[in-house]
């Protein structure tokens, strides 16, 4: 393993599919322009003169045959991780993900496990053209019989993309774009966490702002201004697994502050952020002093780049959420539910 220094998001994802081929004869990796080129940002770099080009394959501009492809590898015992180069790319394979790949497992009662990772880089932050960034995480979510993560600092890109590809069931990979070349003092871990776990990033006693993959910066900016220029103490809960999703860690949060904001650069309408505030209304309707509130991208296609400052969340929005929170009542966490009727 790397000894302790800076090491980039991109590089601990590369370090991490070095260390899956070079353990498991079983694993490839495959995708457009994966090959030679090392990908678009570069996170195969070096994989095919390593491990060859059956171990490291370049594939045509075809992301249904590549999934389908996938498909044929699982089902026959080999860990394929695919990578499908943009968000936005990946749609055309999306008949494949949501007819069989999420489904095989099911379909043959578990006889037929499907190894497989779906490489994403999403979202934006990079002043991407059309087709080029988006949030597309909803899509995936929605489909049973996916696992879908999305780490957002390098020492998770490392660990979860090796609990993914060690699934049997397919997992949905995203990697925040704007993240790849962030950087973090760290050892990569020997071992890693299970998928399903989120973890507390700061801890604070005011106020719950759940994010995941590319906001946790945002989130944890608003945290610090918040904490110097309004005095209140927000807790960041970052989720790194959407499904399966850590109800125990967001639930704990929430009780202990009383309030909670979620988090998402995706759409508001129908995705991720509703239902991580629907989840949390259920569960913890009792120790809230305020409703839910949501900070997300806008209603509309991913603008070009030049618009896409307007449609980011950021921390200016993310204050005007949390003023919002009906900051003249301290809330008291002692109320029993026969108490709050009453």
């Amino acid at each position: 393993m790397m000894s302790t220094s800076k090491i980039t998001y991109a590089k601990a994802l590369n370090t991490a599919l070095r260390d899956a081929l070079t353990e498991d004869d079983d694993v490839l990796v495959m995708g457009e322009d994966v090959g030679a080129l090392g990908g678009v940002f570069r996170i195969t770099d070096g994989l095919t003169r390593d491990f060859g080009e059956d171990r490291c394959i370049d594939t045509p501009l075809a992301e249904a045959g590549i999934a389908g492809f996938a498909v044929g590898l699982a089902m026959q015992g080999f860990r394929p991780v695919v990578e499908m180069q943009f968000d936005a790319f990946g749609y055309p394979a999306f008949e494949q993900v949501t007819s069989h790949i999420a489904k095989m497992r099911n379909r043959t009662r578990g006889a037929l496990p499907m190894p497989l990772v779906i490489r994403i880089p999403y979202a934006g932050g990079i002043g991407g053209v059309e087709h080029h960034c988006d949030s597309s995480e909803g899509y995936y979510v929605h489909t049973p019989g996916l696992h879908v993560v999305t780490p957002a600092t390098p020492a998770d890109a490392y660990s979860l993309l090796r609990e993914s590809i060690a699934s049997d069931d397919p997992v949905v990979f995203m990697e925040p774009k704007s993240q790849y070349y962030t950087k973090a003092d760290l050892e990569l871990p020997t071992s890693t966490e299970p998928i399903g776990q989120a973890a507390v990033r700061r801890e604070g006693a005011d106020v719950t702002l759940i994010t995941y993959g590319p906001q946790l910066p945002s989130a944890l900016k608003a945290a610090e201004v918040a904490a110097a220029e309004e005095d209140w103490d927000v807790e960041v809960i970052d989720l790194r697994s959407l499904v399966p999703f850590d109800d125990a860690t967001v639930e704990a949060s929430v009780r202990k502050t009383g309030r909670a904001v979620v988090l998402a650069e995706a759409q508001s309408f129908a995705g991720m952020g509703a239902e991580i505030a629907a989840r949390v209304q259920e569960r913890c309707f009792h120790s809230l002093a305020a409703p839910v509130l949501r900070v997300s991208g806008l209603d509309i296609p991913y603008p070009p780049p030049k618009l896409e400052h307007t449609h980011l969340p950021g921390v200016d929005r993310i204050l005007d959420t949390i003023a919002r929170l009906q900051w003249d009542d301290e809330p008291d966490h002692t109320h029993t539910p026969a108490e709050v009727s009453a």
